[in-house]
């Protein structure tokens, strides 16, 4: 038989019982932080997706729409067509381009002069964007939404052509 030898040093089934639970409860801990880091940068990533969508749309709408002759300015027929104007000698000129604003399977897109399928200037834009066009004080109302994944950006924002320019 085996002879016990006193005074052997070694752990006791409390002991690893014990160290097994602490182990446990700090591998939880770290899983639900590591899950937390990657959730939260997915969330972050979508949010600031569908704001620089939102952003590339307002700048170039913008842009366009205050150089736009405000006679030309026409939201019945796709999203957007206006005809922009040039300065030449001291005056506003029309200039014989005509820029076209479309939505179509969340893409808005800019073309010219009928040109197909036109400039992406940006993604995820839901088809409840659209524009409103006020003749007496000639200011175009333009509200775009994207939405990537479960986070949604919304805009309203106006644009009024340059005072100086034709009516």
């Amino acid at each position: 038989m085996i002879k016990l030898i006193r005074n052997q040093k070694g752990f006791t089934l409390v002991e690893l019982l014990i160290v097994i639970g602490i182990t446990g409860i700090i591998s939880v801990v770290a899983a639900m932080s590591v899950s937390q880091v990657f959730t939260g940068t997915i969330f972050s990533n979508n949010q600031n997706t569908a704001i620089n969508q939102v952003r590339n749309a307002v700048y170039r709408i913008s842009r366009d729409a205050q150089s736009a002759n405000p006679s030309s300015i026409d939201v019945a027929t796709n999203f957007l067509s206006l005809e922009r104007l040039e300065w030449e000698s001291g005056n506003w000129t029309s200039h014989a381009i005509t820029y076209t604003y479309t939505l179509e399977e969340k893409e808005l897109r800019r073309s010219y002069d009928g040109s197909t399928p036109g400039i992406l200037i940006a993604q995820y834009i839901e088809p409840a964007s659209h524009c409103t066009w006020n003749t007496t004080e000639t200011i175009l109302t333009v509200t775009i939404t994207a939405q990537v994944g479960d986070e949604t950006e919304t805009r309203t924002f106006e644009v009024k052509p340059r005072p100086d320019a034709p009516e």
